[in-house]
């Protein structure tokens, strides 16, 4: 399948664009930065340059054309609330819109974990981001997308163990970004997933049987 992936150059999309591709598919991979193409195209994707901040929805709808899947998995990482907004935010709504647009039904979202951060005092900016996660989550759950959101846990750079939690609600915990990226494949795999909320976390089930359970 050919997958349109928004944030590929990330933590979470560098490394779901090598799974896609040595599975066989097509990643491609919409990206923010020139010198990041050539990265992209060594691991087996098709660059889109392009800034989800700056590009209309109908020009991202173009680039989208002929895609079977749309997984967004941008973020702004912390950069100040102006820029949790226009990414997380209002990029996501584009994003929607362009895949309606371009006629892709299938839409992965990488969101957050609702209860990430609250050991912590309460910060404005963060405050903000989990606010703009959970209008988009609703944003995406009420179109007529074939829709999956899935809430990772604080995400590690440990390798990632294959083995899970998942599920409709879970408690608190971590997850490798490893992990998360071999999940999305496996969410992209299994068309029986469908408009569905997933949190996931490490645990003991290895992550093929944990979706498995869940159609």
């Amino acid at each position: 399948m050919n997958v349109f992936i928004i944030g590929s150059a990330g933590k979470v999309g560098s490394r779901l664009v090598p799974l896609l591709a040595e599975a066989g598919h097509t990643p491609l991979a919409f990206h923010r930065k020139p010198e990041q193409a050539e990265a992209l195209r060594a691991a087996g994707a098709v660059p889109l340059e392009g800034d989800i901040t700056r590009i209309s929805r109908e020009a991202l709808a173009e680039l989208m054309a002929g895609a079977d899947a749309v997984v967004f998995t941008a973020g702004a990482g912390g950069a100040g609330i102006a820029l949790t907004n226009a990414i997380d935010g209002e990029g996501l709504v584009k994003a929607v819109e362009a895949a309606q647009l371009a006629g892709v039904a299938r839409f992965v979202l990488v969101s957050a974990f609702p209860e990430a951060g609250r050991n912590a005092a309460p910060q404005e900016g963060f405050e903000n981001y989990m606010a703009v996660k959970k209008r988009t989550d609703a944003y995406l759950a009420q179109s007529a997308l074939d829709w999956v959101i899935l809430r990772p846990g604080t995400l590690r750079d440990a390798p990632g163990t294959g083995r899970v939690s998942l599920g409709l609600a879970l408690p608190y915990g971590s997850v490798p970004r490893d992990d998360v990226a071999q999940a999305l494949l496996g969410l992209l795999e299994r068309p029986q997933l469908s408009r569905i909320i997933l949190e996931l976390t490490e645990g003991e089930t290895p992550l093929g049987q944990a979706l498995d359970a869940m159609g």
